[in-house]
């Protein structure tokens, strides 16, 4: 739901935080990605900021269940 993620952006700063942190983990695993082989260190921050990322789009998720609930009660 793009509308509802902008709306949070806008006006959520915990969300706000969230996205960013999740945008700069995104921009590192792509990096890394985009090597042809990973050294061992490497291969463990791959595996790191993917659970990181999956915990961070969690917690998102919950922010915007919460706000979608909040909006049903307020109507």
């Amino acid at each position: 739901m793009p509308e509802l993620r902008d709306q949070l952006l806008a006006s959520n700063d915990e969300f706000r935080k969230l996205a960013h942190e999740h945008n700069q983990y995104s921009q590192r695993l792509e990096s890394l990605i985009q090597k042809r082989y990973l050294n061992e260190d490497e291969k463990l921050e791959e595996v790191r900021l993917k659970k990181l990322k999956l915990r961070l789009k969690d917690q998102m998720e919950i922010i915007e269940q919460q706000y979608r609930r909040e909006q049903r009660i307020a109507v």
